[in-house]
């Protein structure tokens, strides 16, 4: 361990802001970190070092990033305080200039975070050092996560859609993907950990492949057929314009993929849709879940809405809460728009009232509220299988294939194992039985 001339740099903490790669991105900087000799301690502990991985989705997500370096600041003001991801990417000056800051890095340089430190301390720097990385190749990382029923494996980063409301394309960087080896092996890494189910994630997971010579995301899911120890296969986010005919067929013959499907839709109004720079109609979206549902007749439907986007008016609202009715999801994550600083939307005229565009996410969310309640039910009286992932009293709460949060009466040893449940009954967003007899 190098050494500071005031003292020994030893403990090292995390905070996570914003998505699933972010939190795959720091649990590659916790391993790495880890292999040159950190030792990991909680966030709300005193550490000589804090990593803050952040997030700039939104300018809230920004104010968060900013109390978190803030926080770390006032609790150990003599730590080293990392910043990294995409508020450091698209605002480094920023960053860099915030009590405490000693090292900005961007999203594209986990791999090297302790050399970096070890640099940093062995050169007794006293000023923030922010460095520019490389976001031409896919960088290779491993993380693992406590849960020890499913893993993330990123395969995908970057973006090339420029969605008028998104600055991830400016934060990420363009597309780029792991190669099928890597993933292959991955994959075997994870299920000689015990891992039984995998979530194949990225910034924009369809483009798996776009850089790739004869490769698409079809290819890397096929990967998990002839691995025994991983059970299951779910996939992060799509876009209903990838979902083909050759990728139905693909997912529905692989008995191993989770029939969750998480596409996309952010708004049911087609004159939205376009203002967002989406590149699918609502009618587009539907056919892409008629496919689904022809295929895989029980597939959930899970999505994103944004409420109130610019310019949006009582129509073309009232037309994605008539689009969440005729959809019949089972999940929706609805939020109201936030400008973003440096996207075309944030340019935009008519910009909606925060007080109008919090009714609407409400009106979404009950419309969904619904639809959510009858996919549940349809499952009562019928037979689910369950991977369990905790012990919560009497009961142990895990996942179907479709991702509905399942409670059943069952002893510890069942933890990460799959077991068929009997489902008795739908509680708000879970469901309850008995381990069905073998």
């Amino acid at each position: 361990m190098e050494e500071s001339k005031n003292r020994k740099i030893k403990t090292c903490a995390y905070c996570t802001l914003g998505c699933k790669v972010n939190s795959y991105d720091t649990d590659a900087m916790r391993a790495v970190m880890e292999e040159s000799g950190y030792i990991t301690v909680p966030f709300s502990d005193i550490a000589d070092v804090y990593v803050i991985n952040t997030c700039s989705v939104t300018h809230i997500s920004d104010r968060k990033s900013r109390q978190m370096i803030s926080r770390a600041h006032t609790k150990n003001p003599d730590a080293i305080i990392i910043v990294a991801g995409c508020y450091a990417k698209t605002a480094p000056e920023v960053v860099s200039a915030l009590p405490g800051v000693n090292i900005v890095l961007g999203t594209n340089d986990r791999k090297k975070v302790a050399d970096i430190l070890n640099s940093y301390i062995a050169e007794n720097r006293n000023h923030a050092l922010t460095y520019t990385d490389d976001d031409t190749a896919f960088e290779e990382l491993s993380a693992d996560e406590s849960d020890k029923t499913r893993a993330y494996l990123k395969i995908q980063d970057g973006c090339n859609r420029f969605c008028s409301y998104c600055i991830i394309p400016y934060a990420r960087g363009r597309i780029r993907s792991r190669s099928l080896e890597s993933t292959k092996n991955e994959l075997l890494r994870l299920a000689e950990k015990g891992y039984k189910e995998v979530v194949l994630t990225g910034i924009h997971l369809m483009s798996y492949g776009l850089d790739l010579d004869g490769v698409d995301i079809v290819d890397a899911i096929a990967l998990s057929k002839d691995i025994d120890g991983i059970k299951r296969v779910r996939l992060g986010s799509l876009d209903p314009d990838f979902i083909t005919d050759k990728f139905v067929k693909a997912v529905s013959e692989n008995k191993k993929v989770c029939r969750q499907f998480h596409l996309s839709l952010q708004s049911g109004s087609n004159t939205v849709l376009k203002r967002m720079n989406r590149r699918y109609t609502a009618e587009q979206y539907k056919d892409a879940v008629m496919r689904l549902r022809r295929a895989m007749p029980d597939c959930a439907i899970t999505t994103d809405i944004i409420a109130g986007f610019a310019g949006e008016t009582d129509l073309e609202h009232e037309e994605t809460l008539k689009f969440v009715d005729e959809i019949g999801f089972a999940r929706v994550h609805v939020f109201p728009y936030s400008e973003r600083r440096g996207t075309v939307a944030a340019k935009m005229p008519d910009q909606v009232s925060p007080e109008i565009k919090e009714r609407r996410a409400h009106e979404i969310a009950k419309a969904a509220e619904m639809t959510q309640k009858q996919y549940m039910q349809s499952f009562i009286g019928r037979r689910v299988e369950v991977l369990f992932e905790e012990a919560q009293g009497e009961f142990l709460r895990g996942y179907t294939d479709t991702y509905i949060d399942v409670l059943a009466k069952a002893g510890a040893e069942l933890v990460n194992e799959i077991k068929s449940v009997e489902v008795k009954e739908a509680y708000g967003t879970h469901l309850v039985g008995d381990i069905a007899e073998e």
